[in-house]
């Protein structure tokens, strides 16, 4: 599958809370990730996350997927439509 450079958007609502899920699912794709910005907003209890990955459709989906299903957490990808590399 084709290889391609995008970047995640996280939005995380209540990241006390819930912020150990969101690093936990983080870490398990942390191979796709090439560079992370955190922004704490601790007075309006929002964190936001952006990451710049590079991986296959299917593999950021399986990331914004598992990461969606965390509550509280809205999730946004955008992939580049040039082919960084083919897998075999």
């Amino acid at each position: 599958m084709a290889k391609r450079i995008g970047v995640i958007g996280i939005v995380i609502d209540e990241p006390k809370m819930v912020g150990d899920k969101v690093n936990a699912v983080i870490s398990d794709f942390s191979h796709l990730i090439i560079g992370r910005m955190g922004i704490p907003r601790k007075e309006s209890q929002v964190g936001v996350i952006a990451l710049i990955i590079e991986g296959t459709t299917d593999e950021v989906g399986a990331f914004t997927g598992k990461l969606g299903r965390i509550a509280g957490v809205n999730v946004k990808s955008a992939l580049t439509s040039k082919i960084i590399s083919e897998e075999c």
